[in-house]
């Protein structure tokens, strides 16, 4: 034991000094030319050395070894020096492809990333508002900071808010400081009461105090051809989100429940390619249908599926009593802290807005339970084609690591896992592989979700495509359809 010591904080000592020698390239093609690195989808953004070294020891899961930090160095030596415009860079799929194909490394480099060399691509920021600010607002405007300052393609605004009381801006920003379940705000949080602005991490947010969108003029503030993102659920079909086009300044609507009518529900890498310039306003969906439609999707594309039912086992929310009281709701007037709350979901049937070829085909339900956040889908398929648990685990593996939909597919494998472990996930959901069932056409699918941060984060993708500030990936990923 004590002879290996030394050799391993040889080992460790030598990976730390690799690492703070990629820190500053990594900080130079970010602030030169607007380029994001990651390691296999883990951004490399505000990391330390410590974390340099996870990203590539998480490497693993992609390639059975982990990468090492040699072979990514010296990529990112040769890309300072290249006249990269804007875009979000793998140095984990570079490092492999230069592995196997061996040869001039420059050459390699200027072959693969010959789309973004000598093509800056800086514009104006989108500006965002978000019209109210409650669990999902206040996540997004964390999220809209942190993506402010990475990409700079959508920037927060405002925030549109009923007032409350005489401090009310000083209990708002309070909110966006601090969070039970998501902890605190990332920086520094200041309010200029005079001017009515809430400053985070540099970023000026109006708070405007307005009861009716359509009486609002953003222009006044200096803000036009904006994205209003309304998450306050009091708006669901076109003739009510039209309100906010009667506004001064405001370009389009994005709901961040499901839409009712012809209002279009828009699950990030599904159906965002349905998004037409003309489309003014939108629907994110809901969390659980962000949630279980990228599996199913994939899973109907490899295996068809004849029926299934979903039940979900979702964190109590809001809108339920946290003591026994009246409610216009069926059994939500129940105490949300002490019992598990049969209720309905129209998460199996709004599926069908975003994969119109599962229309009819699922059926859905949904038990509230006493957790504050992330949920979890049990997806009960029975499928055209026999598979194994083994066959279909592998398959939704390499579709987490390598596809398209690896910002909404995870996957997770360990036996000692609960739903506090995915607070904070970015992904749409997480395939549970040690709960899989699989009995010739009989499949059974466990979905974890963040109901709160992971849906959070696929909005923010839908805003950023609407404003055309989505980043390009580098090397391009490949689509579920084409994984072997």
């Amino acid at each position: 034991m004590t002879a290996q010591a030394p050799a391993n904080q040889s080992d460790w000592s030598s990976r730390i000094a690799l690492a703070q020698q990629i820190l500053p390239l990594i900080t130079r093609l970010h602030n030169e030319h607007n380029v994001v690195t990651s390691v296999f989808g883990r951004l490399l953004v505000n990391v330390t050395d410590i974390d340099i070294i996870k990203s590539h020891r998480y490497a693993r899961l992609v390639t059975d070894r982990e990468l090492p930090l040699s072979a990514t160095l010296p990529i990112l030596q040769e890309l300072v020096e290249m006249n990269l415009g804007t875009a979000s860079i793998d140095l984990g799929r570079l490092a492999t492809g230069y592995e196997a194909e061996g040869g001039d490394l420059r050459a390699y480099l200027e072959r693969e990333l010959s789309e973004v060399i000598g093509r800056h691509t800086r514009t104006e920021p989108v500006d965002v508002v978000l019209y109210g600010f409650g669990r999902i607002g206040r996540l997004l405007a964390r999220i809209l900071i942190a993506r402010e300052a990475t990409y700079g393609g959508v920037r927060l605004r405002a925030v549109v808010l009923r007032k409350k009381s005489d401090d009310d801006i000083d209990k708002r920003a309070s909110l966006l400081r601090r969070d039970s379940i998501h902890g605190a705000f990332d920086g520094t949080i200041t309010v200029d009461e005079e001017n009515e602005v809430i400053w985070a991490n540099g970023t000026a947010i109006q708070v405007i105090y307005a009861s009716d969108p359509a009486e609002i003029d953003y222009t006044a503030y200096g803000i036009d051809n904006a994205v209003v993102v309304d998450n306050t659920g009091v708006w669901r079909d076109r003739e009510g989100l039209s309100r906010h086009l009667r506004s001064k300044g405001v370009s389009k609507v994005l709901l961040t429940a499901p839409g009712k009518g012809d209002v279009k529900n828009i699950v990030y890498g599904i159906n965002h390619g349905d998004i037409e310039d003309s489309d003014r306003i939108l629907s994110a969906a809901s969390c659980t249908t962000n949630g279980i439609t990228p599996v199913l999707k994939v899973i109907n594309d490899r295996y068809g599926i004849v029926h299934g039912h979903v039940e979900t086992v979702h964190s109590f929310t809001n809108d339920q009593n946290l003591t026994d009281n009246f409610h216009k709701g069926p059994r939500r007037g129940r105490a949300a802290g002490l019992n598990m709350v049969l209720t309905e979901t129209g998460a199996a049937r709004a599926v069908a807005k975003a994969l119109p070829e599962l229309a009819g085909k699922l059926t859905g339900n949904a038990i509230r339970v006493p957790t504050p956040d992330v949920s979890m889908a049990v997806l009960n398929l029975n499928l055209v084609e026999e598979t194994t648990r083994d066959e279909v685990n592998e398959f939704l593996h390499k579709v987490a690591l390598h596809s398209s939909l690896r910002q909404q597919i995870d996957y997770i494998k360990s036996p000692d896992v609960v739903s506090s472990d995915f607070v904070g996930s970015t992904h749409a959901g997480i395939v549970d592989g040690l709960a899989t069932i699989s009995d010739g056409k009989n499949l059974v699918l466990y979905v974890w979700y963040d109901n709160e941060f992971g849906y959070s984060n696929q909005v923010i993708r839908i805003v950023e495509d609407i404003a055309g500030a989505r980043p390009k990936v580098y090397p391009a990923r490949v689509e579920p359809a084409d994984l072997h």
